[in-house]
């Protein structure tokens, strides 16, 4: 299965809560911090609504 690694670029200050929830679910929270999920569509929709706080890598 094919893997996504996500990491936080941008802070969730000033963010609104649903997307600062997003953030704690995905594993991050911190600046710069890089989590590895397997590629399925409720961690696209996770990374969809948080896409502008966060930089996305493909694994294979």
């Amino acid at each position: 299965m094919a893997k996504v690694k996500i990491t936080q670029i941008r802070s969730t200050i000033d963010r609104k809560e649903p997307q600062k929830r997003t953030i704690k679910a995905l594993g991050l929270g911190k600046l710069h911090r890089t989590v590895v999920h397997n590629d399925t569509p409720q961690i696209r929709g996770m990374i969809n609504a948080v896409l502008h706080l966060v930089k996305v890598e493909e694994i294979d």
